[in-house]
């Protein structure tokens, strides 16, 4: 890993992600509480979180779902793809980065429910990005993609979601050369 990244990630106290896959730290949870945030979850939520996210060569945001808006801001870095795939079918990718001219948008919408991944456009070295969740973020809203289920719905979408899936659910996500 670069020495500049790995100087962000300690200087930012990023690290590595539990589940998906990148470097995160959360930098804020709302103490506004809200009560139940959809049908089946009777727990209370904060009104909104954010996080820190890095994404760098060896790493990837893998396919996953919440149950809450994400609202993602780019901070710093090279161009991010992240895929989605909606709920009543269909897909998009959208390239989260500087480069306004080129299509990339510095601050994009997630909705509740939609399929997304993650991973650096071919030759980055990082991006740092942001992440803000309303209603706020907990586990328990959090569901991991699994390759076989979401072909399986989504079979246009095999290629993408391929990239985005380890084979093995229980295996660390990272972005491998040859999935670029």
């Amino acid at each position: 890993m670069d020495a500049c990244v790995k100087n962000l990630i300690a200087k930012l106290g990023l690290v590595p992600h539990p589940n998906e896959g990148g470097y995160f730290r959360e930098t804020c949870r709302s103490t506004k509480i809200i009560e139940a945030t959809r049908p089946g979850i009777d727990a209370p939520r904060a009104v909104s979180t954010a996080i820190y996210y890095l994404l760098t060569p060896d790493t990837l945001s893998a396919m996953h779902r919440v149950h809450s808006d994400e609202m993602f801001h780019f901070y710093l870095g090279d161009a991010v793809e992240q895929v989605r795939i909606f709920p009543g079918g269909g897909g998009e990718i959208v390239t989260i980065g500087p480069d306004i001219a080129a299509g990339e948008t510095p601050q994009t919408l997630v909705q509740s429910g939609v399929w997304q991944g993650a991973r650096l456009k071919p030759g980055g070295l990082f991006a740092l990005m942001g992440c803000t969740v309303a209603p706020g973020f907990d586990y328990a809203d959090y569901e991991h993609g699994r390759r076989d289920e979401l072909v399986a719905l989504w079979p246009d979408q095999a290629d993408a979601i391929a990239v985005l899936t380890p084979v093995d659910p229980a295996v660390k996500p990272t972005a491998s050369p040859d999935s670029r």
